[in-house]
């Protein structure tokens, strides 16, 4: 199956254009999924006492509005999504965004997010060296809400990918303590309002890992 981006696309660009004509992260950080989302991360970082989180991908902020952790640096690769994030929470203590390209200096975090980021990245470069980032910046969790699989989509800014397969092979030392279902299951008929993303929590050995499960539908 081909999974080829096509000719000339560029992820970095899409973003960028995408939020300078006003347009926002997508449905998943809006309405119920949003809420679905905020609910398990809340209740994971309220039983698993994390402090501190670092996201990739953080873009223009609304998920970020719904979540309860006192320190946070969001990071995404457009610049209007980063300028959107500074304008909407200047002032508010333990918010802070940064560039992409600014990362390296960072300090890792309790807990790295992807959020409905890793779906979106159609270069295999991108793909990787956003992993490697990703597992980079944590000692305690990673959390990654995305599709699992190898699939084609009609969207020349979607490539499923089987991530889960990538963790194994290239961040042994990580062990996936949980996978939580979508509480709305992808539906063609509803596409803003259903996911075909799950919660894939990873762990450091040494650490337990509380769940919390969000009731059904």
């Amino acid at each position: 199956m081909d999974h080829t981006p096509a000719a000339g696309f560029s992820s970095a660009a899409y973003w960028e254009q995408r939020y300078r004509a006003g347009g926002h992260s997508g449905a998943g950080s809006y309405g119920r999924l949003a809420a679905f989302k905020a609910d398990f991360l809340n209740a994971l970082i309220r039983d698993n006492a994390i402090a501190t989180a670092i996201e990739f991908g953080c873009g223009d902020g609304n998920q970020l509005a719904l979540l309860d952790i006192p320190d946070y640096v969001g990071l995404d690769i457009a610049p209007a999504a980063i300028a959107r994030c500074r304008a909407r929470f200047a002032g508010q203590p333990g918010r802070a965004f940064r560039l992409m390209h600014n990362r390296d200096a960072l300090p890792a975090a309790e807990l790295a997010l992807s959020l409905d980021v890793i779906y979106h990245l159609v270069e295999d470069e991108i793909f990787a060296d956003y992993m490697q980032t990703l597992f980079a910046h944590a000692w305690r969790y990673v959390v990654i809400y995305a599709s699992d699989l190898d699939a084609e989509w009609p969207s020349r800014h979607v490539r499923h990918r089987r991530f889960s397969a990538h963790v194994a092979a290239h961040f042994p030392d990580w062990q996936r303590a949980a996978v939580i279902p979508n509480i709305y299951p992808y539906e063609p008929a509803q596409p803003h309002e259903t996911s075909f993303a799950a919660f894939h929590v990873y762990r450091q050995p040494q650490e337990t890992c509380r769940i919390t499960i969000p009731p059904a539908a």
